[in-house]
């Protein structure tokens, strides 16, 4: 048995030192590895790649994943950084799992390494296929698609499904442009220090069979902590009454500047949910369009934020990119 597990693990490792290497946009991909589910690759799963690659590797690895439906879960540990995933351009590349009932263990696709891209890729978390109450009544659990806890991670053209915390934002620098987020509670939380650009926010609520849901739920516990959501120019849709926020720590902080809100937000707009007094929260909007934007019966403590404030909210350079991260990673 030891020495059929030996064989396994060198031609696993043969396979992956015989990759090409590669160059994009002036940043070094040290190795372009290939996933196909049909064998026509240098691997069959999502996970097995990452599996292969070296501890604390420097240079970029890029993953490339055939089209296709991936049923399983994913996780890039924090020795891992440098790591590109990226699916199929012009077809559904997706990676789902249906696990629930944690927001530690039943993510389908976890990140918590530094230096992550990913690119065309679909999470998703099909537990919410079917609702059906547990004992207490209740009809939805934890079952997020994706959880983000590494720093300098930046994801493109991807989408997250669920319905409650579809994605936790946990901490960390992030970027997220023309991205599909979709779910009914809290489907965009935790304290990542973040920008959200051209995304399409997707209410699901009508699937909850109650009032109303939760876009976000901003962790932010201190007023010196650099972090929270920032919603530039995106486009908030679905079905279902639908709260832009709730505030899931004292100092949360969420901003949606230049959106458009269909008709599906309460009018109130926010919640303070359990914190008293509510002076420490930062909910904003600004310059947003839609009949959903109609502030006049917003809650009367929304944060009226100078444009000074938003300006340095909603520049890349000045939130999130200060060391210009984002400009060495490839895209």
């Amino acid at each position: 048995m030891e020495f059929v597990i030996l064989v396994v693990l060198f031609f696993s490792f043969a396979k992956f030192d015989a990759v090409r290497y590669d160059l994009q946009d002036d940043v070094h991909v040290l190795r372009t590895i290939t996933v196909n589910k049909n064998g026509r690759g240098d691997f069959r799963t999502v996970q097995q790649p990452i599996d292969a690659v070296p501890s604390n590797n420097a240079l970029w690895i890029r993953i490339q994943i055939n089209h296709g439906i991936y049923i399983e879960k994913v996780t890039i540990p924090q020795d891992k950084p440098y790591i590109i995933l990226e699916g199929d351009r012009k077809h559904l590349t997706v990676i789902e799992f249906g696990d629930a009932g944690s927001v530690v263990n039943s993510p389908t696709f976890k990140s918590l390494a530094d230096n992550f891209v990913a690119k065309n890729i679909v999470f998703k978390n099909t537990y919410n296929r079917l609702i059906k109450p547990d004992r207490n009544g209740r009809q939805t659990t934890w079952a997020p698609a994706a959880a983000i806890a590494g720093d300098k991670a930046s994801f493109y053209h991807c989408s997250f499904i669920s319905l409650q915390d579809t994605l936790t934002d946990a901490k960390g620098r992030h970027y997220f442009y023309d991205c599909n987020i979709q779910g009914a509670i809290d489907f965009i939380w935790g304290n990542g220090q973040s920008i959200y650009e051209k995304c399409q926010i997707k209410s699901l609520a009508h699937k909850l069979g109650q009032n109303g849901g939760y876009i976000t739920a901003q962790g932010r516990e201190r007023p010196e902590e650099p972090t929270g959501f920032v919603f530039k120019d995106c486009h908030v849709s679905g079905s279902g009454s639908i709260f832009l926020g709730r505030a899931y720590r004292t100092y949360a902080r969420v901003l949606f500047s230049g959106t458009y809100m269909e008709n599906i937000i309460a009018p109130e707009g926010w919640s303070e949910w359990e914190i008293k007094p509510v002076d420490s929260i930062t909910f904003s909007e600004a310059k947003c369009r839609g009949p959903g934007a109609d502030m006049s019966r917003r809650i009367p403590w929304e944060k009226n934020l100078s444009d000074d404030e938003i300006i340095y909210l909603t520049n890349i350079a000045s939130f999130i990119n200060q060391d210009r991260w984002l400009e060495k990673q490839p895209h």
